[in-house]
């Protein structure tokens, strides 16, 4: 998959350094996937979860984080819509973001 905003990733890691192992597996195995699918996700990912409109949200560093992202599956690519602790995150629409 192409992910987009590389950037926010390591902008994001470089504030919270206890992300960066687990925001760069992250990055590793989506660069890596061929997904077609909600379910291929599911299967490199199980605690993913869809929010509608395109958009999936991954629990990071055994939930300390939360990663949305919007996946078009035709082009196979990933844009990173938003990275952020739990409480950032319930403060978010993350279907609009």
């Amino acid at each position: 998959m192409r992910i987009v905003a590389r950037k926010t990733i390591v902008n994001f890691y470089q504030n919270h350094s206890d992300s960066k192992i687990a925001l760069e597996e992250w990055y590793s195995k989506t660069h890596r996937a061929d997904w077609m699918c909600s379910a291929d996700i599911k299967q490199t990912f199980n605690s993913v979860d869809s929010v509608g409109n395109d958009r999936f949200v991954f629990n990071i560093k055994g939930n300390d984080y939360r990663l949305v992202a919007l996946i078009l599956f035709k082009i196979k690519t990933v844009y990173v819509r938003f990275i952020g602790t739990h409480s950032e995150y319930d403060k978010t629409n993350c279907t609009l973001i």
